[in-house]
């Protein structure tokens, strides 16, 4: 890759990033307060909008993909909050929430997977390693802290092999 080329990519990258940057501010001056958005004084509303945080914080952004839809500037977080909003109004649980998107985007979409099926590995895994570790860890302690075998010393007589 030519200087150029290499300049151009870097500065891309650079732009993408003020970009992505500027997208979050302009986000964040948008979003409402929390009074002005829960509706003040309407218990009913601040519980919709709880419930709505609550579930949204559990389902991960496709477009961001390292952040909660609660959490994303993307349009399309933006949307699937509101998904969200209309179907905790319509009073449908978490679990239905949560398959709903399941079946939109697959299971990728939930930020904590199930544990069922394959997804056990995920929570297996780290419980293995730990305990693979530690016997590791054991063996190699037992090994440095054994005291060396000393090989017998060998008999005057028989052992230089002369006449004697």
């Amino acid at each position: 890759m030519s200087a150029i080329g290499a300049r151009a990519t870097v500065a891309l990258a650079l732009a993408c990033a003020a970009s992505a940057c500027a997208a979050a501010a302009v986000r964040a001056q948008e979003r409402p307060s929390a009074d002005s958005a829960i509706g003040v004084g309407t218990g009913a509303d601040s519980a919709i909008e709880a419930r709505t945080r609550d579930i949204a914080s559990g389902l991960r952004c496709v477009v961001c993909q390292g952040l909660s839809i609660e959490d994303s500037p993307a349009e399309l977080a933006r949307e699937m909050r509101a998904i969200v909003r209309e179907q905790v109004a319509a009073g449908r649980s978490r679990e239905e929430i949560e398959a709903f998107f399941v079946a939109r985007y697959g299971e990728f979409v939930l930020l904590e997977p199930r544990a069922e099926g394959f997804n056990l590995v995920v929570y297996a895994l780290p419980i293995v390693a730990l305990l693979v570790g530690a016997g590791v860890l054991v063996l190699f302690v037992r090994r440095w802290s054994a005291p060396e075998e000393i090989a017998p010393a060998p008999e005057d007589g028989h052992a230089e092999g002369g006449a004697g």
